[in-house]
């Protein structure tokens, strides 16, 4: 029961707001349960047995047994680290989002409840209608958080996240049917929708040719989540959607859901598909490096630093998706272990650049310069989250993407030394921002700040600290002691990676 405590208690949460008078008191009332939440998952991280690399805490009942559709959810090593990334950071996004969400404030984090179930459903479910369910509804409390709370273009970005996300979820779904239509050759004759009969079947591959079926339902399960990822070139909806975004939908956006796109291609992708994942490895493995470059380099001419955080991402997630498919052990822990990386130093950028606009007004380049001389904390702190996202050593980036790229080394070399491009030219863009931002001689705002006492920049508040100082602890925790965090999910890669081609899960 513990595992569906953990799932449905944000849903329980919505409702108990729904239904709160007093407005007040709102923000502490959802700051506190989202607390509840994380201790529960806390109980979670406790009771798991990193020593296996079984399905743990399973729980399974009839649903709709006509269909063969149940309610099947269960955590093993790589999905653990994310769902104790999701509860981790809904309260530091509660507590981020205290000045910047002003109106309809019930609502928003009605919606961040919903979203937090949502994602950690897709995180948990082992039955394929299941996971589709908590897949697709992820999008609505998304939609909503952007398009009610974001910016003036809030509605092109809303629009334009949703169709591209929900083209991707109707081949998937296709997919999932078809796949249901087999397991009868798996079970005895009965359908079934549990992700584990599915592993049992044999899906047919030839290569060379692309119209056989493992191919075909390959590249509709890894469009759905190379989408949402996302994965060059589907990447064109998220620099819109985090532009326009509140700070806390960035955060959320940036720091979990993208992650469940990564998380597929190792709990569907590549144990369903082993052959066709092999087969076309080549072809992710260079989209990868395309997005890596590709990003870095259009991060470096945006005049927004919002903006220029997001092409980050595209960049960062590159490397996450060139991790999974050189399919090697230090490729995949260190893709692993940088969705947990980007989801603490982005979503960290963000809640900074939000702060930041809370003062400001302005998210513009060019209207910055001398800030550390107003802001000296929020300098340090933002120069300590930019070295984590450069990858500097003793800082949680540097793990992830050294991992990835000894395991693209020995995929393909000349893939790694394109790659290792995409970090000096991280280096470049990021620390060329952090001076036109912090230092140098003093921009419009400054000056203005010094001359209108009324509109003068403090630093840190007592609650920004609160946001960031976990965040400070885990980028250091994580760089200096990555085995604290990786010991947790090892097992399951290593196993994964062992046994790909005749993958299954022992329930425990």
């Amino acid at each position: 029961m513990l595992l569906s405590v953990v799932l449905f208690l944000p849903l329980v949460f919505a409702l108990i707001l729904i239904v709160w008078p007093q407005s007040q008191t709102l923000r502490h009332l959802a700051l506190g349960l989202s607390l509840i939440e994380f201790l529960a998952s806390l109980a979670v991280l406790k009771n798991f047995d990193q020593a296996s690399a079984a399905l743990q805490m399973v729980e399974q009942y009839s649903w709709i047994p006509r269909f063969g559709i149940t309610y099947f959810i269960g955590i093993d090593g790589i999905s653990l680290m994310l769902i104790m990334l999701t509860t981790f950071l809904t309260p530091i996004i509660i507590l981020g989002s205290w000045n910047s969400i002003s109106e309809k404030v019930k609502g928003f984090h009605v919606a961040l409840f919903v979203l937090q179930t949502a994602m950690m459903g897709s995180f948990l479910a082992m039955d394929a209608v299941l996971f589709y369910l908590f897949w697709e509804l992820s999008l609505v409390p998304m939609y909503f958080i952007v398009g009610i709370w974001g910016g003036s273009r809030r509605i092109y970005a809303t629009v334009k996240f949703f169709i591209y996300t929900m083209a991707g979820s109707v081949l998937m779904l296709l997919a999932i049917i078809f796949l249901m239509r087999l397991t009868p050759e798996v079970t005895g004759g009965a359908v079934s929708s549990s992700l584990l009969d599915f592993y049992k079947l044999h899906i047919p591959f030839v290569a060379g040719e692309f119209f056989t079926a493992q191919t075909l339902l390959f590249f509709a399960f890894a469009l759905a989540f190379a989408i949402k990822v996302p994965l060059f070139p589907l990447h064109t909806w998220l620099p819109d959607a985090h532009v326009e975004a509140p700070t806390p939908g960035s955060v959320v956006l940036a720091g979990v859901m993208l992650k469940m796109g990564t998380f597929c291609y190792l709990r569907w992708v590549i144990p369903l598909f082993p052959e066709a994942a092999e087969h076309f490895a080549w072809f992710f493995v260079s989209l990868g490096v395309i997005g890596i470059v590709y990003g870095a380099l259009v991060a470096m001419v945006q005049p927004d630093v919002k903006k220029l955080v997001a092409y980050s991402s595209v960049s960062h997630m590159g490397y996450v998706i060139l991790g999974i498919f050189v399919m090697n052990q230090y490729g995949v822990n260190g893709a692993l272990y940088q969705m947990l990386n980007h989801g603490i130093s982005t979503g960290a950028l963000f809640l900074l650049i939000g702060m930041i606009y809370e003062r400001t007004h302005s998210r513009m380049i060019v209207k910055y310069g001398g800030l550390a001389s107003a802001l000296p904390i929020f300098t340090i702190m933002f120069v300590i989250v930019t070295m984590s996202s450069i990858a500097v050593p003793l800082t949680n980036g540097f793990i992830g993407e050294f991992l990835i790229l000894m395991g693209t080394f020995q995929f393909s070399p000349l893939a790694a030394g394109i790659s290792v491009t995409g970090v000096i030219l991280g280096a470049a863009y990021m620390l060329w921002m952090v001076k036109r931002v912090f230092f140098g001689p003093k921009g419009e705002i400054v000056t203005h700040a010094e001359e209108d006492k009324e509109h003068a920049l403090h630093d840190l508040s007592l609650r920004e600290w609160a946001v960031m100082t976990p965040l400070i602890i885990l980028i250091f925790w994580m760089g200096i002691f990555p085995n604290h965090f990786m010991d947790y999910s090892k097992k399951s890669v290593d196993h994964l990676i062992a046994n790909k081609h005749n993958y299954t899960l022992e329930v425990k």
